[in-house]
């Protein structure tokens, strides 16, 4: 019997090939197993029939961990055998089939780590440790096939040690293209901040014990450059903030162990096996009663970005410190993307740090560390990257035609939807410049082409004035694609759907911005969808709120806060009392109440966000806005101690959910009840009354899912009390599990608005 089967998957840089070598020798096949152009496999196999159908059935039961097979092709082949052994052949650059796709990076596995502290073996204390198993994938190649000479380490000619390895058909580095060791792999060392080489014997650990002494150094990873300093000292952490000019933002940190963390941290199970899974994210952990780390690492927040080691270079970095965790944050100029490339960090950095810690291997392309948190047992994906980008989410369904998405303008990613699988890119960041612009666009052409996609259409956003909209625009010229412009909030719940695979919902969608079909600023939206049409409706909303100044209310929340209490209330002595908060003191306040009296030039917002902002100033929480919310996020943080002391009932005219009462009652009641109290009976009027808004309108139109996206709901009190009060209204709520719920999922949201619906 002869056969030709064709595999789809994550199946090139996994060890696929040499488990296929292992498998058809066991069954005692002949014929060969080889890569192909198309991030697939091809295999030829010839033999009893008894024994290909065991071939078949290991290859599907006992592949390689880090594989996936999405499609097993087989067609029988007429003729006589023609093969004598079992080889694996060279790969071939033809593509034919779309949707495999090259695995993640991957964290350092077990086997790789004993040989790293293995003083017996030939890669004891080397860095860039790896086999089949573990390793940089995404941000090393250049193209397909996934072989050596199409990465970046291809400027590495293995030495007859690695060789051997690679040759051995039982050795765990069997065809592993990142094969490498202290004789023929990269080379780490250390330099001033000017490039000035600094020559020692161990660059890693001197850099290790450098940071614990409180300097700054840029440390080259896998898909781009960190900045790294010491938790527990204050200098060098306002050193970094002042020239990073991060006054506020929390850094994320590396715990050197799990035991570490949970020595400032509460890590339930769930978190443990989050941080020590292969993806290595970042997850956002509750600080403990203990927390002893400097206040300046994640300043007025409750919770603490923790990720453990990932590569060797990482466990070596602590073996020479006294540091229970490093500060371990992107190095990016503001607004644009992470540094990857050796001189672009000595121009961008040199001024920030004291020491790079590099390494002479390219990296091809970079990629952020991933961010989640848990709702309960609940995973959220804050930022979907590193470790899980480009992997796949797998639909219940086909769409209609393959879609590039672009996303919105911040924290933006690309999707690739083809079939019934939709590739997300790693994190991209704000579209605000051409730096960003091109890595956006040079990420999709990237993904398109590792997916062997043959894209009918391009979606965005509705804002005509979006970078992002002009690149549709200009790429659906070029390559004659369909354009397809999808509001922002249908796009979340769009999203929601597919990924539930529910045909109808009524979705709750908060964030700080959307432009609307009606072209003013949405933010706080019921919408009721339905999966065989494109015609989303907007069935309910918060109230419409003025955005005194425009963009500077969005930075400095106190605008807002008198913009709502306005009507309600005398602001003018309050904002007199706060405004120092001002840039300009008294002649802003001064501006500010003549505007309030003119209502001119008044844009007006149904933003949740926006609401969560003004409750956060009049708080006295937070006052400026110095990254992406801040202001909710430490009204988040204070409302965990809290409880619900107002007993607010939602108060709800014509579909609109009034928010100018709620925030005046908290105002009245500063001082006869803590913070913390007045902070959760705000998230739970809020909670109550958009999920009374949802209800009614599932009721109404007999549907039995309700949803909640958006940037808030990465919000866990707001999503806990809507759930309960979904769940106890008999209908099901559903959240999102694979995608980030904020506008790193938006792209997803995009391609099947365009690929599933209408």
């Amino acid at each position: 019997m002869r056969l030709k089967i064709r595999v789809t998957g994550i199946i090139q840089g996994v060890g696929f090939r040499p488990f296929i070598y292992r498998i058809a020798m066991k069954n005692g096949l002949k014929g060969y197993v080889r890569n192909m152009g198309d991030a697939g496999v091809e295999i030829h196999v010839e033999g009893e029939e008894k024994a290909i159908n065991s071939f078949l059935k290991d290859l599907k039961e006992k592949k390689p961990p880090l594989a996936q097979i999405h499609e097993v092709i087989t067609v029988r082949l007429e003729g006589e055998n023609q093969f004598t052994q079992f080889t694996i052949q060279k790969s071939s650059q033809e593509a034919e089939l779309s949707g495999s796709v090259i695995p993640p990076d991957v964290a350092i596995c077990d086997e790789c780590l004993k040989e790293l502290r293995n003083k017996n073996d030939p890669r004891y204390d080397y860095f860039f440790i790896t086999c089949t198993d573990c390793g940089p994938r995404y941000t090393i190649i250049d193209r397909l096939p996934y072989d050596r000479e199409n990465t970046t380490m291809q400027d590495f000619p293995m030495c007859s040690f690695c060789k051997n390895e690679y040759q051995d058909p039982l050795n765990r580095r069997f065809h592993a293209q990142t094969v490498a060791c202290p004789k023929c792999g990269p080379k780490a060392y250390l330099t001033n901040n000017k490039g000035k080489l600094m020559p020692h014997k161990d660059p890693i650990r001197e850099a290790g014990r450098l940071i614990s002494e409180g300097f700054i150094v840029a440390v080259k990873g896998y898909g781009g450059f960190h900045v790294a300093t010491a938790t527990t000292k204050d200098a060098p952490l306002l050193r970094l903030r002042k020239v990073k000019h991060r006054v506020q933002k929390p850094f994320a940190v590396m715990a050197r162990s799990l035991e570490a963390a949970k020595s400032f941290a509460e890590i339930s199970p769930k978190e443990a096996e989050l941080l020590t899974s292969y993806a290595r994210p970042i997850v956002l952990l509750k600080k403990s009663s203990k927390y002893y780390l400097s206040e300046l690492v994640a300043p007025d927040l409750h919770n603490i970005g923790v990720m453990l080691p990932y590569t060797g270079l990482h466990y070596m970095l602590f073996d020479s410190a006294d540091e229970p965790a490093f500060v371990m944050t992107s190095a990016n100029p503001p607004n644009q993307p992470i540094v990857k490339d050796d001189e672009e960090a000595l121009k961008t950095l040199g001024n920030v740090v004291d020491y790079f810690l590099f390494h002479n291997r390219r990296i091809a392309h970079r990629c952020d560390d991933s961010v989640m948190r848990l709702h309960g047992e609940k995973p959220v994906f804050v930022r979907r990257s590193r470790g899980y980008a480009p992997a796949p989410i797998i639909l219940r369904s086909r769409a209609k035609r393959c879609v590039l998405a672009l996303g919105g303008e911040l924290n933006n990613t690309a999707c690739i939807l083809t079939g019934n699988k939709a590739f997300i890119s790693q994190h991209i960041g704000d579209v605000e410049n051409i730096e960003t612009r091109d890595f956006l666009e040079n990420a999709s052409n990237h993904l398109i082409g590792l997916t062997n996609s043959k894209v009918e259409a391009v979606a965005c956003d509705l804002h005509p004035k979006f970078t992002t909209t002009q690149l549709a625009h200009d790429l659906a010229e070029k390559n004659r694609w369909s354009l397809i412009q999808v509001q922002h909030h249908f796009a979340h719940v769009a999203a929601l759907m597919v990924e539930h695979n529910v045909s109808e919902i009524v979705g709750i969608c908060c964030d700080g911005y959307g432009y609307g079909v009606d072209g003013e600023a949405w933010g706080g939206e019921v919408i009721l969808g339905f999966r065989d049409s494109p015609d989303f409706k907007r069935v309910a909303h918060l109230e419409k709120q003025p955005l005194i100044g425009g963009d500077l209310a969005t930075r400095y929340p106190l605008r807002m806060a008198a913009g709502i209490m306005h009507k309600k209330v005398s602001v003018e002595d309050w904002l007199m009392q706060n405004r120092q908060f001002f840039p300009h003191g008294e002649k802003e306040v001064q501006l500010i109440l003549e505007q309030l009296k003119n209502h001119r030039n008044q844009i007006n917002t149904t933003s949740c966000g926006r609401v969560l902002d003004a409750v956060a100033a009049v708080l006295g929480v937070c006052f400026e806005r110095t990254y992406e919310g801040e202001p909710a996020m430490k009204l988040e943080s204070t409302a965990m101690l809290g409880k619900d002391v107002l007993k607010l009932k939602p108060i709800v005219k014509s579909d609109i959910l009034n928010t100018t009462e709620m925030l005046t009652e908290i105002f009245a009641n500063i001082g006869k009840n803590t913070v913390a109290d007045l902070a959760f009976s705000a998230h739970n009027y809020l909670a109550e009354g958009l999920a009374e808004l949802a209800i009614n309108k599932a009721l109404e139109n007999s549907i039995k899912a309700v949803g909640f996206s958006g940037g808030v709901a990465c919000n866990e009190i707001l999503t806990t009390i809507m759930r309960e009060r979904v769940e106890s209204a008999g209908l099901q709520f559903f959240v999102h599990e694979t995608v980030p719920p904020g506008d790193g999922g938006l792209s997803f949201g995009q391609a099947v608005f365009g690929g599933f619906f209408g």
